[in-house]
C-alpha cells in the first residue's frame, strides 16, 4: 500500500482512505476561493447587460468549492478512485522521461517562437515535434498535417472569431 493511503477499521469493516484526495480537495478549494475573490474585483458591464462579467467566475468558483467539499466528504467516507486499467499501457513500466523532456522542449520552443515565426509556422512545428517525440518517423507527413491544421486554426481564429493570432514571418501572406 502506498504512503498516501491508510486503512481504518469502521463498523462495516476495514476501509481504505486515500489521503492524497484531501490534497486535491484542498487545491480545488484554494482555486475556487481565488476565482471568487478575483471576481469581486471585476467592474460591472453595461447596465443593459442581463449577465454581468463577474457571473461566470462566480459560477466556476462556486462549482470548484462544491467539488472540493464533495471530494473531501467522499474521501472521508472511504470512496477511492478505481485504478486505471490501461488498454494499451503497461502500468508496471516506469515513466519515459526522455519523451516527457522532448515534449516539454517542443512546447517551450513553441512558446518562445510563436511571436517571431507566427502560429502558422510554429503550429506545424508543434504538431511535427510532438509526433516525433511520441515515436512517429514520417517527418514530412507530420509537417504537412501540422501545416494544414495550423492554417485551419489560424484562419478559424482570425477570420471566424475575429481574434488575431501572430502571423509572424507570414504577415502579409496569410
Amino acid at each position: 500500500m502506498s504512503t498516501t493511503t491508510e486503512t481504518t477499521t469502521g463498523p462495516e469493516g476495514p476501509r481504505v482512505v486515500d489521503r492524497a484526495q484531501y490534497g486535491l480537495a484542498a487545491f480545488l478549494a484554494v482555486v475556487g476561493v481565488v476565482v471568487v475573490v478575483d471576481a469581486t474585483g471585476l467592474r460591472p458591464g453595461f447596465a443593459d447587460q442581463p449577465v454581468q462579467p463577474s457571473f461566470l467566475p462566480y459560477v466556476v468558483g462556486t462549482a470548484l468549492l462544491v467539488l472540493a467539499v464533495t471530494l473531501a466528504v467522499a474521501t472521508a467516507r472511504g470512496n477511492v478512485a478505481e485504478p486505471e486499467g490501461g488498454e494499451d499501457v503497461d502500468l508496471t513500466e516506469p515513466s519515459d522521461w526522455s519523451t516527457v523532456a522532448k515534449l516539454a522542449g517542443v512546447f517551450l520552443a513553441n512558446v518562445l517562437l510563436v511571436d517571431t515565426l507566427g502560429w502558422a509556422v510554429t503550429g506545424a512545428l508543434l504538431f511535427a515535434g510532438c509526433a516525433w517525440a511520441l515515436g512517429s518517423r514520417t517527418l514530412l507527413k507530420d509537417v504537412a498535417i501540422g501545416a494544414a491544421l495550423s492554417l485551419i486554426t489560424w484562419y478559424g481564429f482570425y477570420v471566424g472569431l475575429g481574434l488575431p493570432i501572430p502571423a509572424g514571418i507570414l504577415d502579409g501572406v496569410l
